[in-house]
């Protein structure tokens, strides 16, 4: 079959303890800087004790799916499938829940790993709709996610960035197919998404930073108590100091009890 024989036995080599640490580093400092490009996340590095290259550093925020906040050119090539919708929000008033919903994807730290992280917002009440762990950054725990909060309510406009998760019509499809608006971030502009951003900061500085999480099924628990947490218990200064299911749900008896959808591909 002109297979080369040791493809049969070749084995992926998962990142090094070293590697993981180096991952968690950027992480936190990308948490606090997320201007830093390369250049200046490698710099950092050294300067704390880690000599690494540009290259080593590049590849590992590319793994972690970080790239830092500021205009650039448009390096790299869209697959010939993937349509990219423009960005519907700039000057936008955001009035009401289920207006705008948006999503991303963050790095995880593990004592002795890292998982990734989906989460679905709404705009105006800052509610967490949904969100699911994976071990890899592949489209399927974003399409599984995306699904089940379809199965429980809609929104008008769906933001998210450029990301082959989100571009593919598999992810596309079924909110065009509820007469949902696609809109997608400027590239090089993650500030378009600045909600989910927002969360991103306040998860890891609240919760994943404060924890050793040591396996996947710690941090999926844990992660399924902050979000409760997060909800309806958190007040938010931005909502007046109500919590985010109390604007979501309004007058609804429902609307203070503990619940929210959460999945994991983990």
């Amino acid at each position: 079959m002109q297979i080369n024989r040791s493809s049969l036995y070749y084995k992926p080599v998962g990142e090094s303890a070293y590697n993981i640490e180096l991952m968690h580093l950027l992480d936190e400092q990308y948490t606090k800087t997320p201007f830093y490009g390369v250049e200046k996340m490698t710099e950092y590095l050294n300067e704390i004790g880690h000599h690494v290259n540009e290259k080593r550093v590049r590849r590992l925020l590319r793994k972690m799916g970080l790239y830092a906040i500021y205009p650039k050119q448009n390096l790299s090539k869209k697959h010939p499938e993937h349509k990219i919708y423009p960005y519907l929000l700039r000057g936008v008033s955001i009035e009401r829940c289920d207006q705008v919903w948006s999503t991303d994807i963050t790095f995880v730290k593990l004592a002795k790993g890292f998982v990734y992280l989906m989460a679905i917002i709404d705009w105006y009440s800052r509610y967490v709709i949904n969100w699911r762990l994976s071990t890899t950054l592949e489209a399927d725990f974003c399409i599984e996610t995306l699904t089940e909060s379809l199965d429980q309510g809609r929104c008008e406009i769906f933001n998210t960035d450029q990301g082959s998760q989100f571009t593919t019509v598999r992810f596309t499809g079924p909110l065009l197919d509820c007469g949902i608006k696609i809109s997608m971030d400027g590239k090089g502009r993650a500030l378009d998404n600045v909600f989910v951003e927002r969360l991103w900061r306040t998860v890891k500085y609240e919760n994943i930073y404060l924890r050793e999480y040591r396996t996947v099924k710690c941090v999926r628990k844990g992660l399924e108590e902050y979000f409760k947490f997060y909800n309806y218990q958190r007040y938010h200064q931005a909502l007046d100091y109500k919590r985010p299911a109390e604007v979501y749900y309004g007058h609804k008896k429902t609307g203070i009890q503990a619940g929210g959808l959460h999945g994991d591909n983990a």
